[in-house]
């Protein structure tokens, strides 16, 4: 019987992950990954709620 764990699969490429650059395959894959968040490419959708827009204070008011 084998210690060996079933590896996970990169989220770049697919290939198995490498322990040095966990969870990615390689550098390589890693900065692909890096620039992703750089360019905004993982950004989360945000939708505000027009009431919470009014609610909200501007620099320099007083609450009421």
């Amino acid at each position: 019987m084998s210690n060996d764990k079933p590896r996970k699969a990169c989220p770049i490429c697919g290939k198995p992950t490498d322990e040095r650059t966990k969870p990615f395959c390689s550098k390589r894959c890693a900065d692909v990954d890096l620039h992703r968040w750089f360019s905004g490419r993982y950004a989360i959708p945000v939708t505000e709620d027009e009431e919470e827009d009014g609610r909200r204070e501007e620099p320099g008011e007083k609450p009421n």
